[in-house]
This record gives structure tokens, sequence and C-alpha cells, in this order.
């Protein structure tokens, strides 16, 4: 009979189902498209954990699923055996769980394989090595859930009431708190006034920038324009240089990828968002149409690890030898783990480094590319030695008054051979400089500067705050800055983070009320003790019942804001009591500008609809003209035919349109 497969995604199911095919045997590959189980919102306060009795939870089938677990029930009827290979890690293992409760299936003895990369080698050496469902890993995520959902049911519904904040979360809301703490630092930053010197000299008919280093032998302090202008006085008409030091310096290369640094450094060098990054990097991972081949590129991509395994170090080492040549060979990383590292995978890597980007560029999309090219390039640089330059410090004198400059050139590209920052660069030759010569000034003139406040958080350095601080883990850190922004908290232009009112206050409330809540040291330890959760070593029932009798305390003892007005964007008199402020609220169907009296006051003030747009092309289904419409529901334009409401036919708008057609 037929051995069935389940993996997580239908890309996956292609690619393992090739590879399968390798192997005696007969295998059908099924995917469960994700979770196909999730907590119920019956019960007692609609948590679907029955708190009373050691938070036993109620799962229910999602109604988006139902037909998949027909179809997987059907196939579990016609095979012999059933192998889960959901993905590794604890949403992984949740998964196989809740499949093998749902099928049927025993726990203790169904087979469950774990690998990390989707590759032929990889595949086969999970499929002769299988395991059983790792429950300490199961009951870790469950935990986590219940968690969640206790947090956000509980805390949410009393947000809603109080201040109108749609949620609350346990990594959410203290990630919003880091970016309303940045927030209040730049509101509370006061500008310092400080002075420098432009200084050059010319020396074979190139201008070379000097830096002021001391005056008088010691640092400067140039806080007005006096002071520059009186240290300008002092300078002559050339300045002699005194003193040439050559030194060597070494620049190490980064570890290879992890989960937060890959969006830290795809936001940096492209502009990713966490969310695009992650979207890519799923698609490398699960696989791409290489030719005839349907081939993983990289390794998992939910890790906080950068340990890479000695056969890939072995392959790579090889691979540098034979195109870059033996001195290219580097020791590779000892990296010391984060605060909750797992190190349970190996970092993001190639798959194979006869995959080179260039080679199978045709085959990726441009985003693709971008991510496979810094994915692949980074690997290979950890494993390859320091770039090493030589560094000539120019130091000169006049008047007690000293500057200094650098010829930097490269003696070894090293790692810089495949991996090179252009921000980094430090090369910067100089002309021949003597020693006791004296230079003619090019320029000298003074500058007055001022102190910037510190910058907003962009969600790359969200990311390094939250795994710094043992916030959340590699598989929540994009899904928790999108709910950020669905939730209105915070608006992020060219991927800076700026909190809204409605973020602020949300925060404001939160430290009122539920201090150690939005503390991120009790999220980070709560993280530790899932981690022990999963060990074996701690009880999931101890842990959520000290968490939920100290929420439900704090929840009795929560009152009112006491600036609520400050949470409600004020738009002016109310035209029809002028007794009244007009505010905009949060309703079902979004935002909408009311009286603050009401009911008192019931006037709402309705913005005018845009006006249909005639798209001059006949409705498939009657012939009668096509119109733009928009919808106030769905706050979006769409296609609907005019002879509404005699004819219901619609589409959506395609963004080509909106562009032609919808004005900004």
């Amino acid at each position: 009979m037929k051995s069935l497969v389940i993996v997580e995604s239908p890309t996956k199911r292609k690619t393992i189902g090739k590879y399968l095919k390798d192997l005696e045997g007969d295998f059908e590959v099924e995917a469960s498209i994700g979770h196909i189980r999730d907590l119920a919102t019956s019960g007692k306060d609609g948590l679907g954990v029955d708190t009373e009795n050691g938070f036993k939870p109620r799962y229910v089938i999602s109604k988006s699923k139902t037909q998949v677990v027909e179809t997987l029930k059907k196939a579990v009827k016609k095979s012999g055996e059933v192998i889960l290979a959901t993905d590794p890690d604890r949403e992984g293992e949740a998964i196989a769980w809740h499949l093998a409760e749902v099928l049927g299936l025993d726990v203790n003895t169904t087979k469950r394989i774990e690998f990390h990369e989707i590759t032929r080698d990889s595949i086969l050496s999970a499929m002769a090595n299988p395991r059983t469902i790792d429950i300490d890993m199961k009951a870790s995520q469950e935990t986590r859930r219940i968690f969640d959902r206790i947090s956000g049911f509980k805390l949410s519904k009393l947000l809603q009431k109080k201040i109108k904040s749609r949620s609350a979360g346990r990594v959410q809301s203290v990630s919003l708190k880091m970016i309303v703490d940045r927030e209040r630092e730049i509101e509370a930053f006061v500008p310092e006034e400080y002075w420098t010197l432009q200084v050059d000299i010319k020396a074979d008919d190139k201008h070379i920038a000097l830096s002021l280093s001391k005056v008088d032998g010691k640092k400067p302090e140039l806080s007005n324009g006096q002071q520059a202008d009186e240290l300008l006085a002092r300078l002559g008409e050339r300045i002699q240089l005194i003193d040439i030091k050559k030194t060597t310096k070494k620049r190490e290369s980064k570890p290879p990828f992890k989960t937060s640094t890959l969006q830290q450094e795809a936001a940096n060098k492209f502009k990713f968002d966490t969310s695009r990054t992650s979207r890519v990097a799923h698609q490398l991972y699960e696989g791409v149409q290489i030719g005839d081949e349907l081939v993983g590129l990289i390794t998992y991509i939910r890790t906080d690890s950068v340990r890479l395994s000695e056969s890939y170090i072995n392959r790579a080492r090889n691979f540098i030898k034979e195109t870059y040549g033996e001195k290219y060979i580097g020791s590779g990383h000892k990296v010391k783990s984060g605060l909750l590292a797992q190190d349970a995978h190996e970092a993001i890597r190639p798959t194979g480094n006869h995959r080179t980007p260039e080679s199978i560029r045709s085959y990726l999309s441009p985003d693709q590319f971008k991510l496979y090219q810094l994915i692949y390039n980074r690997t290979l640089a950890s494993l390859m030695p320091d770039k090493i330059d030589e560094v000539i410090t120019y130091t000169f004198a006049d008047n007690g008054v000293t500057f200094t400059t650098d010829s930097v050139a490269t003696v070894f590209d090293g790692f810089t051979r495949v991996y090179f920052d252009k921000e980094e660069d430090e090369s910067k030759k100089l002309p021949p400089l003597a020693l006791n010569e004296f230079y003619r000034y090019a320029t000298k003139n003074s500058k007055q500067n001022f102190t910037n406040p510190p910058p907003r958080l962009s969600e790359a350095k969200l990311v390094e705050e939250m795994e710094k601080n043992g916030i959340g883990r590699p598989s929540t850190y994009a899904s928790t800055i999108a709910t950020l922004k669905k939730r209105d908290y915070v608006t992020a232009k060219s991927g800076v983070l700026t909190p809204t009112q409605q973020g602020k206050c949300t925060v404001q409330y939160l430290e009122l009320y539920f201090k150690d809540f939005i503390n991120p040291t009790f999220t980070a330890n709560m993280e530790k003790q899932l981690d022990e959760v999963q060990d074996g070593n701690n009880s999931a029932v101890e842990i959520l019942s000290s968490f939920y009798d100290g929420l439900l305390n704090s929840i009795g003892q929560a009152g009112e804001l006491p600036n609520l007005a400050a949470c409600q964007k004020d738009v002016g008199e109310c035209p029809l009591c002028h007794q009244g402020r007009l505010i905009e609220k949060k309703g079902r169907f979004g935002a909408f500008i009311a009286c603050s009296r009401f009911p008192e006051c019931k006037y709402i003030h309705k913005q005018p609809k845009p006006e249909a747009i005639r798209l001059g092309r006949p409705c498939p289904k009657c012939g009668k003209e096509l119109l733009i419409r928009y919808s106030d529901k769905r706050k979006s334009y769409f296609i609907a035919c005019s002879s509404f409401p005699k004819c219901k036919y619609t589409e959506p708008l395609s963004e080509e349109l909106q562009q032609k057609y919808v004005k900004k």
C-alpha cells in the first residue's frame, strides 16, 4: 500500500514528492496548508480554554480547512502508513500533533520526519531516520497559544472598551512600547550647538581633508562660533606634517544570516520590509523551478543560530579553494548565541554552492535573486579570511593645533572578494606626503552644527531590539510588525516606524494598569519558561495559572485613562450643536468623525463619496457600461456595472487601472 507523507504547503508537496521517487515504495504527498485547527471561541469568555480545569484547550477545525481535512482523511484510509513532515519548529510540531489527532493516528507511533533544507539528500536522510512527535515541544507551542489567546482576548476587550484600541498582545504590546519610547526620546530631545572646522590642504593637485584632533594637546570643544573663529585665527597660511604612522587593520567577515539579521540586511540594502523578506525567503526555501528541476535553494528560514554544519563547511571550503584559491579559505566564525537562541537549526545558507546566483538568475524573480545572492555571498564570506588594509595616519600641526588624515589601501581583499559593503569601504589612497614638509591650506572654514535626536526605529532596528531583549521568536518578528501596522498603532514609511496617537495611548494605558505585562523582562522570561516546557523542565499549568491570576487581578483594578481626549483626533467644532467637538472615532467599518457629545448630539460627518468613473468598456454580463466605484466598507475601488442593482457584475480593479484612473 501507499505511504502518505503530509507536509504543510503545496509547493513543498511538489518538491518533496519529486525526491521520494528515488526511494523504494509508493508515496503520496499531501499538504495541510498550515494549521488545520485552532482554539475555539466558545466557552467562558470565548477563550476556548477551560481556565478552571487545568487550562485544557478546546480545538475546532478551521472553516477554511474543512475540505483539506476531508481530503487528508480519504488519503489516510488508502494508505498503509502516514509520515508527518511538517516544519522543524514548535509550530510544525503542533501541526503534526493536530494532524495525528484529527486523522485518528497514534501519536506515540506515527512517524515524524524533520529536515532543515529541501534537497534530495536531506529528504532521503530524514526518511531513513524518522522519530515520533515531540510532545514537550507541542506542549510549549500550546502553552504559548493559550497564553496569547488569554492575553489577547482579555486585554483586547478591555482596551476596546476603555480607549477604543483594537488589540493587545504579549509580543506586539512590548514591541509597540519600544517604538513609543523612542518617539518620546525624540520629542524630549533638545538640540545642542557645536562647531566643526573644515580644513583642506592641497598635494599633487589633490585636495585632502584634515580632521581636527587636538588643541594644545587637549581634545577640542567648539560649542559656539566665537570659539571656532578664535581657533581659525590661530592658523597660518601653511601647516606642517609632523608624524607618519603605519598600521595594519584587519576587518573580519560577518557571520552567516539568521532570521533577524537577514531581515535587517535586506531592509538596509534593498529597503525590503520584514514581511517582504519573509515571503521571498520562504519561496527560496520551499522550492524554485530551475530548468526541469524544483529546488529548495536555502535552508530553513526561521532560526536564531549562525552555526553551519561540518558537511556544508567542508563543501564550501572546497568550492572556495577551486573558485578563488587556497589563500581565500578562512577559519569561520565562533559566535556567541543570543539571549534566547536555541541553536536547533543551522544558519540560513544556500543548499548548494554550485548554484551560484548568476548561474540561476534567469529562473528567479528580481526579489528572489537579490535575496538569494545576499544569502549565498554572506555565507561564503563567513568562511573566508579577514580583509587587510594598510593604514597610514598623517598628523599635521600649526601653532598648537593638530589635524590628522588617513590613507587606506587594501593589502588583501579577503572576504570582500564575495561580500562587499560600499558603505563600509574605507579605502582612501592619498598621494605621497613628506615628513616635516609644509603644505598650504586650500580651505579654512568653520561650520555650525546641531546634535540630532535619535532616529525612529526602522523595521530592521526593531527586529534587532526584539532579539536583543528576548522578545518574540524568529517566526514572529514579521507578523508582529504587520499586526502593529494593521491595528493602526504605527505607520511605516520607507521602513521607518512612527507611532500613531492611538499607539501612544495604548502604551500609556498599559503602562498605567499593566506595567508588568508591557515590561520586556516579563515577556523574555515567558519565552524562557516556554523553552523549559519544551525541555520538559516546567509545568504549563503552573505558568498559565500564575499569569491568569495576575492578569485578572490587574483587569479588576484597571480604570480609565486620565487624558483620554488626547487619544482622539480633534477636527473642530460640531456644526450642529456648537458645544461639542468633532472627534475621530473607531467604528465597525473603520474610523469616522462624530460629535463628542454623543448621544446628546448625534451629528456624524460624512465624507463625500468619490464619484463613479466611466471605464469605457461594456459589462461582459449585460453589455451596459462599466464604472469604477468606491466601497466605503472595504475602503477601496472596484469595477461594477452601471445598471446595478439590475446587473450585479463586479470585478477587482487592477493596479494598472488604479494608477491610470484614480487620483491620489
